[in-house]
């Protein structure tokens, strides 16, 4: 779902440190204010943030704040962060290569490759296309979104406690859909849990196996995973806080699996967004299918995976009235809260990742995060002259 908008109505002293390509020497100055920018998330409430900068070749590295408020260790832009639904951009490009290579087509239905599994109160799996569930308008109901189903987690206090993708979407179909197939818009993880099954439907392996195969290992993405049940974060990581400042990083991503149980650093988003949007995954016919948006009322322009976004560009010679295109995935789940941005042409990067996210509050209506422009003044820094 997209951040931003909500960041900014919404929205620790830092040391922050900028740094090129690790090995190699100092290179063009960080663009002005990104520095400051990402303090200023952490002066505002998130106790760290990291952030990847790119423009053209130029690579700047940005840290903020403490990696643990228990013991004080500082945040390091190496360190590892839930990426949360920043992993369906994953998933749709693995559908889309395999699109590609005829294996399937976004316009089969749901049923053909999981027969039975969507059916009842209203729900038709045969009405449901693998294109309707990566862009959101199939209509089937998101549980998690119901304070109900984080009980167990968030009442009862057992991170470990584990709901299955297939006790997600039993859930899901207990519920009428939120509208016909193809006629509106809504976010449901639900979406992504059923594209997952559909690559392990197609491939005879799962579908954590096939993102490594197919993206994670072409691309070297060394410091990215894919826990199914693990509620740990292992290796150097970020602590992720609630808005209590209560810890929050051990946490079962049984139930988000294809949804965003994935972990990453933001070096390897970026890398991974670049190819993305690059060209570099996906064959001419399947990137415009990915960049290719919905419209509704009052609908994010989403394509599989991905948002577009018009970005306000009011420095310079570009005037407010001339917005700056760019693509959006970004994550928001227990602790942490990511966003990545790529402009249209590619160019200029930005991927940012701070450390609280309260679900408990999210279900609640409140604001999950503290009130904070920095995000925001970190997006107009680098992508904007």
């Amino acid at each position: 779902m997209a951040l931003w908008a909500g960041i900014g109505a919404v929205a620790v002293t830092a040391t922050v440190t900028i740094a090129t390509a690790q090995g190699e020497p100092a290179g063009p100055s960080a663009p002005s204010g990104l520095e400051e920018a990402v303090g200023q998330t952490v002066r505002d409430g998130f106790p760290g943030a990291v952030a990847y900068a790119r423009r053209g070749d130029d690579e700047w590295r940005t840290a903020a704040g403490v990696a643990d408020k228990a013991t004080g260790e500082r945040a390091r832009p190496e360190q590892r962060f839930r990426i949360a639904s920043n992993t369906k951009a994953f998933v749709a490009a693995v559908l889309l290569q395999m699109e590609g290579e005829g294996r399937l087509s976004l316009d089969d239905s749901v049923e053909k490759w999981l027969p039975g599994v969507v059916q009842g109160n209203g729900n038709d799996g045969e009405a449901i296309t693998i294109r309707q569930l990566l862009n959101h308008t199939s209509g089937i109901h998101d549980p998690t979104t119901e304070a109900s189903f984080f009980a167990p987690y968030l009442e009862d206090g057992d991170r470990d406690h584990i709901i299955t993708p297939r006790e997600v979407i039993a859930r899901s179909v207990r519920h009428r859909p939120e509208f016909a197939p193809g006629k509106g818009w809504s976010y449901s993880n639900t979406n992504y849990l059923l594209a997952g099954l559909v690559i392990e439907a197609v491939t005879h392996r799962s579908a954590p196996t096939e993102i490594h195969r197919r993206i994670l290992a072409p691309l070297g993405l060394k410091h990215t995973s894919f826990p199914v049940t693990d509620p740990e974060v292992h290796g150097p990581h970020l602590h992720g806080y609630d808005l209590k400042g209560r810890d929050m990083t051990r946490f079962s991503p049984s139930y988000d699996w294809t949804a965003g149980a994935m972990i990453s650093t933001v070096d390897d988003l970026a890398r991974f967004e670049r190819a993305l949007f690059g060209g570099t995954l996906l064959r001419p016919s399947q990137q415009r299918e990915l960049t290719t948006p919905v419209e509704f009322p009052d609908a994010p322009a989403y394509g599989l995976g991905v948002q577009r976004m018009e970005v306000p560009c009011d420095t310079g010679a570009r005037r407010k009235a001339d917005p700056l295109t760019a693509w959006e995935t970004d994550g928001a789940g227990p602790g942490y809260t990511s966003v990545s941005l790529t402009t249209a042409d590619g160019e200029r990067q930005l991927v940012l990742a701070a450390t609280v996210y309260d679900l408990a509050a999210e279900l609640e209506g409140e604001p999950p995060v503290p009130r904070s422009e920095g995000l925001l003044k970190a997006r107009t820094a680098v992508l904007c002259d």
